[in-house]
């Protein structure tokens, strides 16, 4: 058996590790409902098994659903319990039991039908290296209480991000840099009311938004989720990175077009927060021509941007607010009417903050994009601010930038500051501007046009010092110069080419 561990640090870390091992010839976006599965699976279990000692320990009926149910936990059977998937760990039938588990799970939890994956027995999979990795859930209990409680969700969304970095360009339909999505949420600040997320993914906007309201000593029952997602098998990691946060969501009774099947038609939000798909093209334009939600124009057919902010303005409640990540086209394009659709939502004063970030933070892209942040009910009319955080973040790898939580901090206290009307202008960073100057740059919102640039530093040295040292330096570089054309002239001149 595997030793046991007796520290989290790392943890998430060493799961992947284990479970990379795990994968073999088997491709990424088809293995990491494999280790997401497993992940949930035990999730699903301990919390089970929590309960299941209290109630033996009040003498309670242990396997009365209805305990398990009124505290709004999954009912495991008998059979699809830990101990037994433990027990067949090293046999040639682990994947087999775990398959029958998924099942069972599903077949006493409705909410679950169809969700969990149940391809362990499939033969690609090494079964003793699955037996390896059961080895390392088995040893570690995962519905500790205190710090160690979420460990289970953290490692789900650590397996998360590096299947987004192992697929690349196709995890932006399933994955929002962590980063990223906690600017929005600290920005927004999504305390109480319903939250909605059009085009949800794994549903990292909720897990922020839960992450938020606890460390702000909230309460995460204040909140009512919704999304929707058009990806069948990503809708069902949502539903599970949902579960495994103790979140109570409505994704819809399936996965669906957010445009052309609104399964929450009537919804209005407090909150809508979304990254949807980049500049998507094919978006089913001409089957919604004459759609009540395109109340600024209707959005060209090559490009979803004004579509998707105009399905989340549709959805907003009277003082709702809206937090999206779109590309940087959206704030200067003129084409096919969408510097039109931008001026008059900026006329109706929904536009309450642009912040341009900076390159590489996708794992998708590396084009910088921008954060757009509208309300119904902006505490200062009229206005809009501009910040430009294109110089922000860190590298953490060579292709990988995040933004850190100072950075972030920075962001949240300028915005509160603005909501305020404390904040002062400061050069290169951020500008409040009203409709008559953006206006004047013809409604294109690129936050580069208002802060204007950071104020170099003065050293102290006066300007003709400065420029004596400079000339004597060009004066060098010069001669310098001139010595190397002399040089490689007389090269050429010794192999007979003259010029």
């Amino acid at each position: 058996m595997a030793k046991e561990n007796t520290s989290e640090i790392g943890f998430e870390k060493k799961i992947w590790d284990a479970a990379d091992e795990l994968r073999g010839s088997m491709d990424a976006a088809e293995y990491k409902h494999v280790v997401l599965g497993l992940i949930f699976l035990k999730y699903l279990s301990d919390k089970f098994e929590e309960k299941y000692n209290e109630l033996i320990k009040n003498g309670d009926d242990e396997e009365d659903r209805d305990e398990y149910i009124a505290e709004n936990i999954f009912f495991v059977p008998p059979d699809a319990r830990w101990n037994v998937i433990a027990e067949k760990a090293h046999t040639a039938e682990n994947g087999k039991t775990i398959d029958e588990a998924m099942k069972l799970i599903e077949n006493e939890n409705a909410s679950l039908k169809g969700i969990l994956p149940k391809t362990f027995a499939r033969e690609e999979l090494d079964k003793q290296k699955l037996g390896a990795v059961i080895d390392i859930f088995t040893n570690v209990q995962m519905s500790e209480q205190g710090d160690k409680k979420d460990i289970l969700g953290r490692t789900y969304e650590y397996c998360l991000s590096m299947f987004a970095e192992t697929e690349g360009k196709k995890a932006g339909e399933f994955y929002t840099p962590a980063c990223v999505v906690k600017t929005l949420v600290s920005v927004l600040k999504p305390f109480d009311g319903r939250v909605y997320d059009p085009c949800c993914g794994s549903g990292g906007m909720f897990v922020q938004s839960k992450n938020f309201i606890e460390n702000h000593a909230g309460n995460i029952d204040n909140l009512s989720v919704y999304g929707q997602e058009s990806n069948p098998t990503t809708w069902k990691m949502a539903k599970m990175n949902l579960a495994i946060r103790g979140i109570e969501s409505d994704l819809g009774e399936h996965h669906a077009d957010t445009f052309l099947n609104d399964l929450h038609s009537s919804l209005k939000a407090d909150y809508v927060m979304a990254n949807p798909p980049f500049n998507l093209k094919k978006w089913g334009q001409e089957q919604l021509q004459d759609d009540v939600r395109w109340k600024y124009g209707i959005p060209p057919k090559g490009n979803a941007n004004f579509a998707w902010m105009q399905h989340m303005i549709h959805h907003l409640a009277p003082k709702g607010k809206i937090g999206l990540v779109l590309a940087n086209g959206s704030l200067s394009s003129t084409t096919s009417g969408e510097g039109k659709i931008r001026q008059a939502i900026v006329e109706d004063d929904l536009v309450e903050c642009i912040i341009a970030l900076p390159t590489q933070l996708f794992y998708t892209t590396g084009i910088p994009v921008c954060l757009w942040f509208l309300n119904r009910d902006k505490k200062q009319k009229g206005k809009t601010l501009f910040i430009d955080a294109r110089e922000m973040g860190t590298m953490v790898s060579r292709k990988l930038r995040e933004l850190t939580d100072e950075d972030i901090n920075l962001i949240a206290d300028t915005f509160s500051d603005f909501e305020e009307g404390v904040l002062d202008d400061e050069k290169g960073f951020c500008k409040v501007s009203n409709l008559e100057e953006i206006k004047k740059h013809d409604y294109i919102l690129t936050p580069g046009r208002y802060v204007g640039f950071k104020p170099e530093e003065d050293d102290g040295i006066p300007f003709e010092e400065k420029m004596k040292k400079l000339t004597s330096e060009l004066d060098e570089l010069f001669k310098e110069s001139n010595e190397l054309e002399g040089k490689i002239r007389q090269s050429l001149k010794e192999i007979g080419f003259e010029f």
